[in-house]
């Protein structure tokens, strides 16, 4: 069973991750953090942004990975995720870009750059924390249901659902792109510790699928209850489903 902390909101769950994150980084400098996108993930990230600031943490040597990046949008498109990571994380914690890494999303990824990205993690030494949203079909990254548990870093093709669910960030659902390089659920499941984020009533049935349910490819967020270190932090909306609180 993961570990589940349900916050009274967003502030304050960010809050509680953001702390968690802050202090393994001041132990550790040299700290690999996954990094996820989406609204999920900022309250964690500008909390960790004043922690980082006010007691003087050092990043300098901290590394990043992100989750996924969308595949065919132009270079510097302020919603390819290689944008977003370098908008929302990488300057406002003071991270330094040449550590931090997207997924190609260039129109060429194919498998040998999906492999060169796995190469890249490893040769990090893995990643020590990793963030996670969950989608409203239980996704993770862009692991879409039917993903297999043992899948790596690869090319996809999204969901309607989920290019749906990212038109808000376009102009319209025409401009989200049709697939997506995302690490596979087997590279997420490496890392020594996963943090799932989730806010919302939208988010309810998800959660507790993906933490009461059964464990199922049909919902990939299901495999976090395969691996040892994995926390969900939600607030009392997400978790209103929930059986067992």
């Amino acid at each position: 069973m993961s570990e589940v902390i349900i916050a009274k909101t967003a502030d304050e769950a960010g809050a509680v991750v953001a702390r968690r994150i802050a202090d393994q980084i001041a132990a550790s400098p040299s700290f690999v953090l996954g990094v996820a996108t989406g609204s999920t993930p900022l309250t964690t990230y500008r909390a960790l942004a004043d922690l980082i600031r006010t007691e003087s943490i050092a990043v300098d040597a901290v590394r990043a990975f992100a989750l996924d990046e969308y595949v065919g949008l132009p270079a510097g498109h302020p919603e390819g995720y290689a944008s977003v990571v370098a908008r929302e994380v990488v300057r406002p914690l003071g991270l330094d870009p040449q550590l931090v890494r997207v997924p190609d999303g260039s129109a060429e990824a194919d498998e040998a750059s999906c492999a060169d990205y796995e190469a890249a993690i490893r040769e990090a030494g893995g990643v020590d924390l990793q963030l996670l949203g969950i989608g409203s079909t239980g996704h993770i990254g862009f692991n879409e249901p039917g993903s297999a548990f043992d899948s790596r870093t690869r090319v996809t093709e999204l969901a309607e659902s989920t290019r749906r669910d990212n038109a808000r960030f376009f102009d319209s659902i025409d401009d989200v792109p049709t697939h997506a390089a995302t690490q596979g659920i087997g590279t997420i499941l490496e890392a020594r510790q996963l943090v799932l984020l989730a806010f919302g009533e939208n988010k309810a049935q998800a959660v507790a699928r993906a933490v009461e349910g059964p464990v199922t490819e049909a919902l990939p967020a299901s495999a976090l209850q395969l691996h040892p270190r994995a926390t969900i932090v939600i607030d009392e909306a997400a978790a209103s489903l929930l059986r067992n609180r």
